[in-house]
Formats: structure tokens, C-alpha cells, sequence
């Protein structure tokens, strides 16, 4: 039994909650070759690393000559490597100051945001429930005032008059008949969860 509620707690909670994993950082590579960059143009995002990869026999560094934060590594012979980590978004323009015709650009985009879209879908619930509550309230009141006071004159009569408003009351109440999809959700969650016991309990039977 407790496997069983664990099991079905383990799906509620699947079923409702999203998951939104941390973003993860990447790591881009700029190989220094030929006395070129490779590639010359790089798009990353913020947080992300980009390592420069020295393969020339001539010594070549990475100096910005236009950018938000301003950089120079030291002078990287063959097989050295240099990293730099982009904290702040815009383009930065960087050549080599041993070879200046060796020219390249990095544009760091700003890091994406999750948050907007989750706090959107919760506010939406409580708007659509409210006016069903206020509609169905002025609804029930009206038929249940007007057949009170009119059905201890005259029977027949009274009948009449009383069976005209119905029609309006239909129609205002046919309108609140949308569900919320989240009560859809959770009635289907809690029947999966009453089969799932129902088996356990049949099975040890």
C-alpha cells in the first residue's frame, strides 16, 4: 500500500508541477590557425565560456579593440589555450596585436528567462472563475423570489409567469458549463490514482 501511494503521490505531483531545469552554461571553441580565427564571427550567451586554441608556430593573442568589458590574454605559443567567460551581453571586437590583419567578433546574447511564463498561466484561473460565481448568483435568486410570492394567490395563473423565466435561467447557466482545464486535469489524475489502488488491492485479494 505505501508503494502504491507513493507511486500515485509521485504522478500528482508529476502532472502539476513543471519542471524547469537550470540552464546550463556551454563552452565554444575559436582555433587560432593559418593567422586566422576560426570562426571569425560567434554567437554565445551569457555565462558561456570561449576558449581560444593556439595552432600556428608564430605566437598570436586575443586583445578587444570594441567592446562592453574590455580583455587581453597573454601571447599563446603553439598548443596553448587560452578561456575567457562572458558575463555581460553585447559584440566584442578582438584581433591579435602580433598579427593585427587577424580580426574576429564574439556576440553575447543576454541569458533567457523563464520565469514570465509560469506566473502567466496561474493568474488566468481565478479570472475565468469569478465571473461564473457572480453570474450564477442573481440567476438563482430571481426564480426562486418570484414563484414564492406569486403561487399563493392563484395556482394556474402563477404557473404561467413562472415557467418563462426558466428559459433565461437555462441560458445563464449553460454559460458557466466550461470547466476549468485544471479541474479536468486533476478529475482525471484522481480517477488514474483510485484504478491504480483498486488493482493493488484486487491483485493481494
Amino acid at each position: 500500500m505505501r508503494r502504491a501511494a507513493l507511486a500515485v503521490a509521485g504522478l500528482l505531483v508529476f502532472l502539476n508541477v513543471p519542471f524547469a531545469g537550470p540552464a546550463v552554461a556551454a563552452t565554444q571553441q575559436v582555433m587560432m590557425q593559418d593567422y586566422a580565427y576560426s570562426p571569425a564571427a560567434l554567437t554565445v550567451r551569457v555565462g558561456d565560456t570561449v576558449t581560444w586554441m593556439q595552432h600556428d608556430q608564430a605566437p598570436h593573442d586575443v586583445v578587444t579593440t570594441s567592446a562592453p568589458v574590455a580583455f587581453r590574454s597573454p601571447q599563446l605559443s603553439a598548443g596553448q589555450s587560452w578561456s575567457y567567460t562572458f558575463r555581460q551581453p553585447g559584440t566584442y571586437q578582438y584581433y591579435c596585436s602580433v598579427h593585427p590583419d587577424m580580426r574576429a567578433s564574439v556576440t553575447v546574447l543576454p541569458a533567457p528567462t523563464t520565469a514570465p511564463p509560469s506566473t502567466a498561466p496561474r493568474s488566468t484561473p481565478p479570472r475565468t472563475t469569478a465571473p461564473q460565481a457572480t453570474t450564477g448568483k442573481p440567476a438563482a435568486a430571481v426564480p426562486v423570489t418570484t414563484p414564492s410570492a406569486t403561487t399563493p394567490p392563484a395556482t394556474t395563473p402563477a404557473a404561467a409567469p413562472a415557467a418563462e423565466p426558466q428559459p433565461a435561467v437555462q441560458a445563464t447557466a449553460a454559460t458557466p458549463a466550461t470547466l476549468d482545464p485544471m479541474l479536468l486535469v486533476a478529475g482525471l489524475v484522481t480517477g488514474i490514482a483510485v484504478l491504480c489502488l483498486l488493482l493493488l488491492s484486487s491483485r493481494r485479494a
